[in-house]
């Protein structure tokens, strides 16, 4: 069975955060899907647009994905931190050192809550800092420290979408999938 990317949407997602890692995803030939924290498949983001996730979470839960990625956005990066059976999931992601990818306010909201940035470099969304528990906190736009990738915020949604592509089919597919967006 291919393994698969899972993307998780919760009301008041960052659409842009979500939608570009997702699209440069599957230009690398990645098996991705979206699923909803909760049982409903329509999702709302941030600024309003509506998403129809692949899937909610009951219906993956205790699966072992490829990588997680964790949209941003407020009230969104706080909804998923509010999911007990994600933050399951997350931990063991980690634990068994699968790709975590968590852009803006997640990274803060999420991972540094949940103290599982413990000696790692990260970046986060500006004034997100005092969330991140136990990492050293980078300004650049986009961090990968072993597993974890993360991401500053919407505009680094690119290159945070390009570092999951490369942390998961090799340096030579992100760069033709940079190339292909004309991305330098």
């Amino acid at each position: 069975m291919e393994q698969k990317v899972y993307v998780f949407l919760a009301e008041g997602f960052e659409e842009i955060e979500a939608v570009t890692p997702i699209d440069l995803l599957r230009r690398a030939g990645l098996n991705v899907e979206t699923v909803s924290i909760t049982a409903d498949r329509l999702v709302t983001g941030a600024h309003g647009v509506p998403y129809t996730a692949d899937r909610v979470l009951a219906d993956v839960e205790g699966q072992s994905p490829l990588a997680i990625v964790l949209p941003g956005g407020l009230p969104g990066a706080q909804n998923l931190h509010d999911t007990p059976a994600l933050l399951s999931m997350i931990r063991r992601q980690l634990e068994t050192s699968k790709v975590v990818a968590a852009i803006c306010a997640s990274p803060a909201f999420i991972l540094g809550e949940e103290g599982l940035l413990q000696g790692k470099k990260a970046t986060c969304y500006p004034g997100c800092e005092p969330k991140m528990k136990g990492a050293t906190v980078s300004t650049e736009l986009i961090e990968v420290d072993g597993n974890i990738i993360t991401g500053k915020g919407p505009a680094a949604s690119i290159p945070f979408g390009l570092a999951i592509v490369e942390k998961l089919a090799g340096a030579t597919t992100a760069k033709e999938v940079a190339e292909g967006i004309l991305y330098k």
